[in-house]
């Protein structure tokens, strides 16, 4: 796959909930842009949760749950698409 692709955009997108990862989506990836998405995913997930919690605000905790929600489901579908294919991610 073309390494043209802004990661972190997709990540944030992932994130939003305008992108669903599945497998047809994760096809055309290589080995090498898979293990980068996949780091970048990680690094989104850490961003989100270093963020300061928002007490008393049920509806950012909400959007921040969702979106925490939506970045883990991307990474365990990377992780078992990896796995099926034999692929390192590590």
């Amino acid at each position: 796959m073309a390494t043209s692709r802004n990661y972190k955009a997709i990540a944030s997108d992932i994130a939003e909930g305008f992108v669903v990862v599945n497998p047809l989506y994760l096809k055309p990836f290589d080995q090498e842009s898979l293990k980068k998405f996949y780091d970048i995913l990680q690094r989104k997930q850490n961003e989100l949760r270093i963020e300061p919690f928002p007490y008393g605000d049920v509806q950012l905790i909400r959007k921040r749950n969702m979106k925490l929600q939506r970045i883990y489901a991307a990474i365990m579908i990377i992780k078992n698409y990896a796995r099926e294919r034999r692929l390192i991610l590590g």
